[in-house]
């Protein structure tokens, strides 16, 4: 098929326009994610900074546990808009 170039544009500019809307997509996932295990996540990165360096990381490994039970408990909870705000301010 010979396409035009004005053709040819419009073919590449729906391909990036369906790049970003997954991408988007991706990001926001993310963002969730990040939001319930945030702190854990940094706990565990701070610990293998400290073993990398030849330093202990049981403080971080411990602060990472704790961090993960808490985020576990905070997702059995039952949310909805009257008390979603909770679940997001609470320690991450």
């Amino acid at each position: 098929m010979n396409f035009s170039y004005q053709q040819r544009r419009s073919i590449r500019g729906q391909g990036m326009t369906e790049y970003i809307v997954i991408l988007a997509l991706v990001v926001v996932a993310a963002i969730g994610v990040y939001s319930y295990f945030g702190k854990a996540v940094r706990h565990q990165v701070a610990g293998v900074a400290q073993e990398i360096s030849g330093q202990s990381a049981s403080q971080q490994l411990n602060q990472a546990r704790q961090s993960a039970n808490a985020a576990s408990n905070r997702a059995n909870r039952e949310y909805n808009l009257s008390n979603y705000d909770d679940a997001t301010n609470s320690g991450n």
